[in-house]
């Protein structure tokens, strides 16, 4: 005798696989999250930090300066330790772009930085006009240089 055949409601379903699927998914994201980061603090790590720390430090003391001339401190004590410490890093300047050393817009540019900054400590500024005027020729061969080179 054949069997009765099954009510409907006695058919067994199957599961759902949808909470898999998702917790997959989740998974997976949080994986290349992770492996993203890995690989962009490996790539990090391998960047030579030299050049951005002296042009970090660089710029600490023209805003020193700067500062000194807003607020009209303008005496020579002021200016110079900022103005030695610039010429003292300028002589980094070719270091610290190897790729650059050869080029001769930035051998005059690290050049004229030196030479300003010597003309700076040489005949400190008096007054606050002289002050602005060293500032100025300071912040030109800055300026000089990162038009050229800046990314």
């Amino acid at each position: 005798m054949p069997s009765p055949d099954p009510a409907p409601n006695d058919v067994p379903r199957a599961k759902s696989r949808g909470g898999r699927y998702l917790f997959l998914l989740i998974l997976g994201f949080v994986i290349g999250v992770i492996a993203t980061v890995m690989g962009m603090r490996a790539l990090q790590a391998r960047q030579d930090p030299f050049p951005d720390a002296l042009m970090h430090v660089q710029g600490w003391h023209m805003d020193q300066l700067k500062a000194s001339l807003d607020s009209n401190h303008c005496s020579p004590t002021a200016a110079l330790p900022h103005l030695q410490a610039l010429r003292m890093t300028s002589e980094n300047l070719e270091d610290a772009f190897p790729g650059l050393r050869d080029d001769e817009r930035f051998r005059s540019a690290a050049s004229a930085m030196r030479a300003a900054a010597d003309k700076a400590i040489a005949t400190p500024p008096l007054s606050c006009a002289a002050f602005g005027a060293t500032l100025k020729s300071m912040g030109e061969t800055c300026r000089g240089c990162h038009r050229d080179f800046r990314d």
